[in-house]
């Protein structure tokens, strides 16, 4: 049996394990690293070992904690809660429109240069806050951020666009960096309506947060009901059977105005946002470096900041992605797409390309596998068999809807950042999610783009 299978079935066994056994599924996976290493790298064990932590990601894991401290900063002084109240009266205290907006805002920042992993850094902590001030369902504020950030993720201006175009032109191939942008844009927008109408979408619709602690229903003749209003309280509203308003002595004051502390934060997270889109800066470090400012500068905001990091997460996340980083390094992935592209029919070798690229990108780098699944395909697409443009956009999109998978760095920061009551709720229904794309999203962009025989 080869390396290359022995580690695939290796990591179908700490899938299987952790979800039968009460075993964390992150530290599992780190053991399986290092006994699969062990066993399949040479050299001595302590090179061994540097290898199998060379792929550690630790650009990751400083990603995940270092927004999430910030934003417990931000959590602790009211910040998240200020900005949540500005962004609801933007859109005249409409709340179905909140996760809309969530959308956009990611898609632009993204189809401007952004990272997907930064745009969503930013924005996923502000959008999570808005689900749990506003009972939204996390999981449907979760996904239209990452789905928004696919969507603006092609465009000749960004990051996967720029590397995927590159690559086509390099090969030698006919493609259209429009049709890839547009492709992408519109898919994710019909994924996002989906996703509103599956998660909750439609019990949002006509709910209006009145301010001043009141949910003003419109399908119930606009009587007002009482809402999360406070960081303290943030309960789920019970808008829909609630016929009194809970008087406002009862109530903390929402947040709507901006102290000293909370003007710093404001400043901080502008500042992380034009470091990380304006000068490349490394969002994670960044973020840490503004925690520890603010912290200095505040410190009684800071209790509890560092217990609000999402550790189980963070270990669960990097266990992962580090035994699929020692299978990339094995040449576990180049050796599927080489059995792959030996196959006769290029239609079947076109979906099972698509099939790798999105099961693949679900754990590792949706930049890693663009770069290095369209070479695979380069034969039959010289021949003409299968489009260029359409392969591509398939390949695209197959590779990029799956960073919702909870071991992706914009899933992961979607489970990081969802309530502690909701976090193991999220992180299952991400991981259901993010599953069912792999087999989903290739299927439909191999059906739409690949057989019609775009290109």
């Amino acid at each position: 049996m080869s390396d290359q299978l022995i580690s695939i079935l290796v990591l179908v066994a700490v899938f299987l394990i952790a979800t039968v056994l009460p075993v964390h599924m992150g530290a599992l996976a780190l053991v399986a690293a290092f006994v699969v290493g062990s066993f399949v790298l040479s050299g001595p064990m302590d090179d061994k070992v540097d290898t199998i932590l060379g792929g550690f990601p630790g650009d990751l894991f400083v990603i995940l904690v270092g927004v999430t401290y910030l934003f417990a900063l931000a959590k602790e002084n009211g910040t998240v809660d200020w900005l949540v109240h500005k962004a609801v009266r933007a859109v005249g205290g409409r709340v179905a429109l909140i996760p809309w907006v969530m959308f956009a805002v990611t898609g632009i920042i993204t189809a401007f240069g952004a990272v997907v992993p930064a745009a969503v850094a930013i924005i996923a902590p502000i959008g999570m806050g808005f689900a749990k001030r506003y009972n939204i369902n996390p999981l449907l504020m979760g996904l239209m951020v990452i789905n928004g950030a696919s969507a603006g993720g092609f465009s000749p201006l960004s990051i996967f666009g720029g590397i995927t175009n590159g690559v086509v032109e390099k090969s030698d191939l006919d493609g259209s960096p429009t049709v890839l942008f547009l492709s992408s844009l519109f898919f994710n927008i019909a994924l996002g309506i989906v996703t509103f109408i599956l998660f909750g979408g439609r019990s949002l619709l006509g709910k209006i947060d009145a301010g001043d602690g009141e949910m003003i229903d419109s399908h119930d003749g606009g009587s007002a009901h009482s809402g999360p209003t406070s960081p303290s309280e943030r309960r789920a509203t019970t808008a829909a059977v609630q016929t009194t308003t809970i008087p406002s002595s009862d109530l903390a004051e929402p947040v709507t105005t901006l102290d000293r502390n909370r003007m710093l934060t404001v400043i901080g997270m502008l500042a992380l946002a034009v470091g990380a889109l304006g000068f490349e800066l490394d969002v994670g470090f960044s973020a840490i470096t503004l925690a520890v400012i603010l912290s200095v500068f505040s410190p009684g905001a800071n209790k509890g900041a560092v217990s609000a990091i999402a550790w189980p997460t963070v270990l669960l996340i990097c266990g992962i992605v580090t035994y699929v980083s020692l299978m990339e390094l094995i040449g576990t992935i180049d050796w599927m797409g080489d059995n792959v592209a030996d196959i006769g029919a290029p239609l079947v070798a076109a979906i099972l390309i698509c099939f790798i690229g999105a099961v693949v990108s679900a754990f590792a780098s949706t930049t890693g596998i663009l770069g290095a699944l369209i070479p695979l395909a380069v034969p039959f697409l010289l021949d003409g068999e299968v489009g260029a443009i359409g392969m591509i956009c398939a390949l695209a999109i197959s590779s990029s809807v799956v960073d919702s998978s909870p071991f992706s760095t914009s899933g992961a920061l979607v489970v990081a950042n969802a309530g502690d009551e909701d976090r193991d709720r999220v992180y299952k229904q991400l991981m259901a999610w993010g599953f069912s794309m792999c087999l989903i999203a290739p299927i439909t962009t191999w059906a739409i783009f690949v057989v019609p025989g775009w290109g």
